[in-house]
C-alpha cells in the first residue's frame, strides 16, 4: 500500500479542496556498490580538505556560492533557512491552460494527488470539470523546502500533478552550438513525402507496456551469469554510421519495404453476394 508524502489542499477561487501527494514513479534502478576488486573490501568516501589530507567532519562543512575560481560567498545554514519559500500546504493554481500548449520539455517527476477524507466530492468535481474542458492546472506549491511550479492533469477522475521546470531552466536550442545546422540543407520534396510514408507505417497507438528497460534486463542477466560462474563475452559496440546524402532514397524505399513485410497483410474485405430481387408482386385485376 502506496503511501501519503505529503498533505495540503488545492486552492483556486473560494474553492479548497483537501488532498494527499503520492509518488507515480516506481525506482528500478539496479544498486551497484563499489568494491576492492582483489578482495571485495568495500569502498567508502570520506570528506577531506583540498590540497590536504585532513578529514573534515561534516558539521565542520558549510555550503558556498562560487563568485569565481577559488573565491566563495559561504552561506550558513541560518541564512539559508531564512530565505526558505515560506512553508504552507496549498497548491496555488496560479492559471488553466490547454494541455497541448505545454511542451513536455518543462515536465519534471509524476506524482499522483488522492482525496484526504471527506473531500471525495470536491475532488470528484475538481478532476470532472477539468478532464471535460481538457485543461492543465498551473500551480505552485512548497515541497521538501523548495518552491516548485507543477500541472495538475485529470484522467479517468483520478487527478495528477507533475512538477514542472522554470522557464530559465530550458536551455532554448538556438543556444547551443551543435543542435541546430549552420545551413539548411535543401530537402527533396520526394525524400520528404517517402519519410513521412515511413513515419505513417510506424505509427501506432502509445502503450507504455510495450516498452521495457532492456539494459536493467540486460544488466540482470549478466549478475545472474557472473554469480552462477559462467564465462562472459563481451561483444564490441560498433559506433553507427548516418546515411548518406545518395542514400537516402534507397534507405528509405528498404526501410518501407522492410515495414510492409513486417506487417502481417490485412486480408481483403469478403465481397457480399448481392441479394436476388424481389419479383414484383403482380396486382391482381379485380373483378
Amino acid at each position: 500500500m502506496a503511501r501519503a508524502i505529503w498533505s495540503g489542499s488545492i486552492s483556486f477561487g473560494l474553492l479548497n479542496v483537501p488532498v494527499k501527494l503520492y509518488s507515480a514513479v516506481a525506482r528500478r534502478n539496479i544498486a551497484l556498490r563499489e568494491i576492492r576488486e582483489s578482495d571485495s573490501a568495500r569502498i567508502k568516501h570520506r570528506l577531506f580538505a583540498d590540497g590536504t589530507d585532513e578529514e573534515v567532519p561534516r558539521d565542520k562543512i558549510v555550503k558556498a556560492f562560487e563568485l569565481t575560481t577559488g573565491n566563495y560567498v559561504p552561506l550558513s545554514k541560518d541564512e539559508l533557512d531564512a530565505m526558505a519559500p515560506e512553508k504552507t500546504r496549498a497548491v496555488d493554481v496560479v492559471d488553466f491552460v490547454d494541455i497541448e500548449e505545454i511542451d513536455p520539455m518543462y515536465f519534471n517527476s509524476p506524482y499522483y494527488l488522492g482525496p484526504a477524507d471527506g473531500a471525495e466530492k470536491a475532488y470528484s468535481l475538481l478532476a470532472a470539470a477539468m478532464e471535460s474542458a481538457g485543461k492543465a492546472a498551473i500551480a505552485r506549491f512548497v515541497f521538501r523546502n523548495k518552491e516548485q511550479l507543477a500541472a495538475l492533469r485529470a484522467s479517468d477522475g483520478v487527478l495528477t500533478l507533475t512538477t514542472m521546470r522554470f522557464a530559465d531552466e530550458v536551455v532554448p536550442p538556438d543556444q547551443l552550438d551543435d543542435v541546430l545546422p549552420s545551413s539548411k540543407p535543401k530537402v527533396a520534396k520526394k525524400e520528404q513525402e517517402m519519410a513521412e510514408q515511413l513515419i505513417e507505417s510506424l505509427s501506432t497507438k502509445f502503450k507504455p507496456d510495450d516498452y521495457r528497460d532492456e539494459y536493467r534486463e540486460q544488466l540482470l542477466q549478466l549478475i545472474e551469469r557472473k554469480a552462477e560462474g559462467k564465462e562472459i563475452v563481451t561483444p564490441e559496440a560498433e559506433a553507427p554510421k548516418a546515411t548518406k546524402a545518395p542514400d537516402l532514397m534507397a534507405a528509405l524505399e528498404e526501410s518501407i519495404a522492410a515495414v510492409k513485410d513486417r506487417k502481417p497483410a490485412k486480408s481483403a474485405p469478403k465481397k457480399r453476394k448481392k441479394a436476388p430481387k424481389k419479383a414484383k408482386a403482380k396486382a391482381k385485376s379485380s373483378k
